[in-house]
């Protein structure tokens, strides 16, 4: 495919005189490219970038005085994004940090050596119309690399499992906004009973107080007829009640907020009494 506009202009560089020699002959080939420079390290192209003005650079990556990547992050660093030459790197070295290195610097584009004729000449105007493109392996390498790295949504400790159905309940309650008074009048049970309880479930969820946040059950994944009866009286009740729960008693204000309510005032004994342990 050729165009019909003002040739691409290309700039060689590579450390060995005949590769440049053969690239130069196979793009002189072609009526849509102009070789107009040649340099034999990064150094001499990074000179030669800022004289002929090249759309795109053919650049090794193993060169003397100046290696290729470094050659092509001043070339893209002292450039206009949209108007300076872009760089093509080519290499024998089919070696991850060189692709890495490169892409990095700023190359458009990443292939080996033994590339065919015909694969060249799409690749140096792929670059030049402002696309990137890389050798096959080196695409499928870079997906896996992406695949590794990328952070998995973090998922749920299955902790719940090991709550018993009482703990399991009773945590509901305490979700719902409940104090441990109320739990213990809703099952029946003593006050130091649900205490007990409380105090494993903590344990048990690796918390330190009651103070942490506490999410209402159908955030967690997992509900009961009760809670999702009561859902609205209970909230309505923990923030309503505000003023008479101790700061570690219950974390009202987490769960005001969390519903969207207003702090009635300040949890805490006005007496200045210290927060009860649950």
């Amino acid at each position: 495919m050729t165009g019909t506009g003002p040739p691409i202009r290309v700039l060689i560089a590579d450390d060995q005189e005949i590769v440049r020699a053969g690239f130069s002959a196979l793009l002189g080939t072609q009526p849509d490219l102009e070789v107009v420079g040649s340099a034999a390290d990064g150094a001499e192209a990074v000179r030669l970038c800022r004289q002929v003005h090249p759309d795109v650079v053919l650049m090794d990556v193993r060169m003397p005085t100046m290696d290729g990547i470094e050659a092509t992050g001043r070339i893209t660093a002292g450039s206009d994004p949209g108007t300076g030459p872009r760089v093509l790197m080519l290499t024998t070295f089919d070696l991850d940090e060189y692709v890495y290195e490169a892409l990095r610097s700023g190359a458009s584009g990443f292939l080996l050596k033994d590339v065919a004729a015909e694969r060249l000449f799409e690749a140096v105007r792929i670059i030049a119309a402002g696309d990137a493109l890389l050798a096959p392996t080196v695409t499928r390498r870079l997906i896996s690399e992406f695949a590794r790295l990328r952070p998995s949504p973090p998922a749920e400790p299955d902790l719940l499992r090991g709550l018993t159905p009482r703990e399991t309940e009773v945590l509901r309650l305490v979700a719902e906004g409940l104090s441990n008074g109320e739990i213990a009048e809703r099952l029946v049970v003593g006050e130091e009973t649900v205490k007990t309880h409380v105090s494993r479930i903590l344990t048990k969820l690796g918390l330190r107080d009651r103070t942490r946040p506490w999410s209402p059950p159908t955030s967690r994944g997992w509900s009961s007829p009760a809670a999702s009866n009561d859902a609205a009286s209970g909230r309505d009740r923990a923030c309503s009640r505000g003023l008479r729960t101790r700061r570690r008693d219950l974390s009202a204000v987490h769960q005001c907020r969390a519903w969207g309510y207003p702090e009635r005032k300040r949890l805490g004994d006005r007496s200045g009494s210290p927060a009860a342990t649950y």
